[in-house]
């Protein structure tokens, strides 16, 4: 069976990636992209599916697991009755192969090790072709090939590739897995050794151009080294977590596929590599949506594939029996062709920040804004899907949707006041947008407002709550003291707040469309320490912040979701949008401590003379 969601570590090589357990068995590997199927499916299956062990052959006593350093490089130490070793797992993002390198390590003792090899293409419903060399097995069905090769000997059988051999303090042993098209020969043998000090180099220094140094620093690089690992080097596009199907529910049927990107990240993701000092990777990150979304601006979608695919069908592995039992397994995202009016905000945005961010002017930025601001002005008063994608809910008029509604007319004035967007045709549309912007502005506090609950409610003219309202402030709609908003922050604690942590909303009014339930969204817990933050309530924010904290794994990393009852994180993992909102957060805290502090000095006292 698979482990515990916030058991794994997590490698890649930023076009691909793996799971890897506290107790050495990959779980997961999709190559070369992270939208590939997946040869290691395990994570959502069993054996069978699909795993690479390498285990001890005595009793383990203990494991321990960490990175190397600010690195994406992952140790793993057994200690066993015979002795202790210690796995080192990578993948490489210094080349344009896909290769997975493992290299064991005696470190006390004599330790006799098993390592078996169970690749099934086609997550994990296609049983390969094996041929054996000398020290290298190569196993092919259909359109893939695995090349493993060793620096011991390997046996093969019909079904797998496995390995008996015995490590002793200072000796190591390696194997390299490198995928290949089946139509292609193997790549030339890797040099792990090599690879590793390469492998090593590039994560520490890419972690050491962060130029965040606040009290949180670990947390926030190994949350920027995360984001980076998700982003698909060959085009930009960072995607939401490179698995699927990870159960919201234990047992549940809320398991949908995350290999893939979306708009509505587009601001966090360029707020939050621009606190840690990366302005290539936010200009990379601006440069996909601009090449992604250009065309056809009135079909603009919530989401789309690495290289900016659009087409992202969903369908069902009816062969995986799920994690832990969690029916169904989906491939693709049936949610692209939804209706969200917020993706419009969050693209301009998203050039707005750019720029303010200091990054070069994009040529088709007013094309893309005039465009946005046509089709946002005659679709804005249409219901929608909103920014949960619910599915058989109904469309409705979703108060986040409406203010990203708004977002979109602000920023596309703030690029025409601000950087001259448009020249003269932009300042001609300003008193236009301005009176625009005002009337949706008008309308969201109008009907947005419910004064029985005391909050900004999920839709115009419901009761139920939302954690989404919580980007009021974020956006500057509202401040965050404004009264409604400190009306809602005390709504949402009272009624939306499960175990010290967040719900999106309450599941049980049947709004989504869904059965079953969902545990706390972690952003939505980051949303509100930022809003505590930005009322000036610095030590409840930072309390919720180190709670938040706390429930990391042992490496740093975050699913989704985390279950306060079963003390468990849940949902796809490692989670970009979580990630992304703990980057933000620390950001926020001690930047309004700042502001705090210095509004509380006493004012300078003229010197005498």
């Amino acid at each position: 069976m698979a482990s515990r969601i916030e058991d794994y570590g997590f490698i890649g090589d930023m076009k691909g990636s793996a799971l890897v357990s506290r107790h050495a068995d990959i779980d997961w590997l999709c190559v070369p992209r992270f939208d590939s199927e997946a040869c290691l499916a395990a994570l959502l299956g069993r054996d069978e599916h699909g795993r690479w062990a390498l285990r001890p052959t005595s009793r383990v006593l203990e494991t321990r697991q960490r990175y190397r350093g600010d690195t994406l490089v992952l140790e793993t130490e057994l200690e066993c009755d015979e002795g202790v070793v210690r796995i080192v797992d990578f993948m490489t993002p210094t080349s344009d192969r896909s290769d997975v390198v493992r290299i064991v390590e005696g470190v006390r003792g004599a330790v006799t090790l098993e390592m078996v090899l169970d690749v099934r293409f086609g997550y994990g419903a296609s049983l390969p072709w094996i041929r054996s060399y000398d020290r290298q097995v190569t196993l092919v069905a259909g359109p893939d090939s695995m090349h493993l090769r060793a620096s011991v000997p390997l046996t093969s059988t019909r079904t797998r590739v496995s390995s008996i051999f015995t490590i002793r303090a200072g000796e190591q042993a390696s194997f390299v897995a490198t995928w290949a098209a089946s139509d292609c020969a193997a790549p030339p043998p890797l040099d792990a050794g090599r690879a590793l000090q390469e492998t090593e180099r590039f994560w520490l220094e890419w972690a050491g151009r962060c130029t965040y140094r606040g009290k949180w620093r670990d947390a926030v690089v190994r949350s920027l080294l995360t984001l980076k690992a998700l982003t698909y080097a060959p085009t930009g596009g960072i995607v939401a977590a490179p698995t699927t199907s990870l159960p919201e529910e234990i047992g549940g049927v809320r398991n949908w596929d995350y290999r893939f990107c979306w708009l509505r990240d587009a601001t966090l993701t360029l707020d939050a590599l621009m606190i840690g000092g990366y302005s290539d990777e936010a200009r990379a990150w601006r440069d996909w949506i601009a090449r992604t979304v250009l065309g056809d601006l009135s079909r603009l979608q919530i989401m789309y594939g690495l290289a900016g695919e659009r087409r992202l069908t969903e369908f069902e592995l009816d062969w995986l029996p799920g994690y832990e039992e969690s029916r169904p397994v989906r491939v693709g995202n049936g949610a692209w062709n939804q209706f969200q009016l917020d993706v419009y905000g969050e693209t301009l945005s998203c050039l707005y920040q750019a720029r303010r961010a200091g990054l070069s002017a994009l040529e088709e930025a007013w094309d893309i804004a005039h465009e946005l601001l046509e089709r946002i002005e005659s679709i804005w008063q249409k219901p929608d899907e909103g920014i949960w994608e619910v599915r058989g809910g109904g469309l409705r008029h979703f108060t986040h949707s409406k203010v990203m509604a708004w977002v979109a007319i602000d920023r596309a004035i703030r690029l025409i006041e601000e950087f001259g967007v448009g020249g003269e045709r932009g300042a001609n549309d300003l008193a236009h947008l301005r009176a625009l912007r005002e009337r949706i502005h008008e309308d969201v506090c109008t009907r947005a407002w419910n004064e029985g609950i005391g909050a900004f409610a999920q839709s115009y003219g419901s009761d139920a709550l939302d954690a989404s309202v919580l980007i009021i402030p974020h956006c500057g709609f509202l401040p965050a003291d404004d009264p409604r908003m400190l009306s809602t922050v005390r709504a949402i604690e009272k009624r939306l707040v499960r175990g010290g942590f967040v719900q999106r909303y309450s599941t049980e009014l049947g709004l989504d469309g869904l059965p079953g339930d969902e545990s706390p969204f972690l952003a939505c817990s980051f949303w509100l320490a930022d809003n505590y933050a930005f009322q000036g309530r610095i030590a409840e924010a930072e309390e919720l912040f180190e709670r938040l904290l706390a429930i990391q794994n042992h490496l740093g990393l975050l699913a989704e979701e985390y279950d306060p009852n079963a003390g468990r994180q849940i949902g796809n993992f490692p989670q970009a949008f979580s990630h992304l909102a703990l980057i933000f957060t620390a950001n926020a805290i001690e930047t309004c401590r700042a502001k705090k502090t210095t509004r509380a000095q006493p004012a300078p006292q003229p010197a005498h003379p």
